[in-house]
């Protein structure tokens, strides 16, 4: 052994306190966003079957909810409208008096240092399902970019700090800047689900958010999840229209994706944690094949590894108090 010349890296690796010392990426409760699904109506708490520990909440009990999330150290959520009516080209979405509209003013008013982005999308509330107007079987990209936009600027008067695009229409971030400059919004930053692949993993998110298609898919204008480079176009084009933060979605499957995206692109990256990926996990941990912390933990970590400066995820809260240890 004596000639043998070779790198001693398990010098670095020997105690907690040096792995601690020389560790890479860090995870922290700042980066974390809390998503929440809002019904109309009092006294609602109803539990998502397929998303454990996930609730749809009404307004009454959103306090609640915003109490727990400040005691914990989450300082942002994503707030989704689950409305009683739908109709044909999404009405409740862009109405002053819609539900997200009214869950931004409340948690606004009790709770004013929180960030409150609006998810800003027609699927939930059309009663076809998509995330645009419908024309003869097919998805009118400029008239439905008008309604886009229209519940962009509702959503900004309310009071949403960030707004938060997921339709995936050609031009909606050209659109959604122009609108809120034109109404006096040119404060309100848009992050933009820039990266937004056709996935399965998005199965328990239609059932919190009650907005799967009605007929056909939305694969005619959600990515294809083999495309790499048409990633990068979808990315450049929110850049050049005016984006101030780019999404990545889903997270864990295109680590890839994200990392690529980070290196290009000088905007702040976020990764969204689907549904999909936390219910495996939840269902995992529940027939204890795996350790739920442990694996939470390294999760969203190769997603801030891989280049996200902000999470959303359903695992926020556990997240949280798995940091507090």
């Amino acid at each position: 052994m004596e000639d043998l010349q070779f790198k001693r890296h398990r010098r670095l690796r020997k105690t907690e306190s040096m792995r601690a010392l020389v560790r890479e990426t860090h995870l922290r409760k700042e980066d974390l966003i809390y998503p929440i699904f809002v019904v109309e109506g009092e006294q609602i708490k109803n539990a998502v079957a397929s998303m454990p520990g996930v609730h749809q909440v009404s307004l009454d009990h959103l306090s609640e909810e915003m109490n727990e999330l400040e005691q914990l150290g989450i300082r942002s959520v994503i707030l989704f409208g689950v409305p009683n009516e739908k109709d044909e080209v999404g009405s409740q979405a862009y109405h002053n008096e819609g539900i997200v509209q009214q869950a931004i003013r409340h948690v606004k008013e009790a709770h004013p240092s929180l960030t409150v982005i609006a998810d800003t999308c027609l699927c939930q509330y059309t009663d076809h399902g998509h995330c645009g107007v419908v024309r003869d079987g097919e998805i009118a990209n400029d008239e439905s970019l008008e309604l886009i936009t229209k519940t962009a600027v509702s959503q900004a008067e309310a009071g949403a700090d960030i707004i938060a695009p997921s339709n995936m229409m050609d031009g909606f971030v050209a659109a959604i800047r122009k609108g809120l400059d034109n109404a006096g919004y040119s404060h309100v930053p848009v992050m933009s689900y820039a990266v937004k692949y056709a996935s399965a993993f998005y199965g328990p998110f239609r059932d919190a958010a009650h907005s799967s298609p009605q007929f056909g898919d939305r694969r005619a204008y959600q990515m294809d999840p083999a495309n790499r480079l048409e990633a990068m176009r979808e990315a450049q084009s929110d850049v050049d229209e005016g984006a101030d933060f780019l999404i990545v979605k889903p997270a864990l499957s295109y680590l890839d994706i994200m990392r690529e995206v980070k290196d290009r692109f000088n905007l702040p990256l976020v990764a969204y944690n689907v549904s999909g990926e936390y219910s495996m996990i939840k269902a995992a941990a529940a027939n204890g094949w795996v350790n739920e912390e442990e694996i939470v933990m390294e999760k969203l970590t190769s997603m801030k590894r891989a280049g996200a400066d902000l999470i959303i995820t359903y695992f926020a809260k556990d997240a949280a108090g798995y940091l507090d240890k």
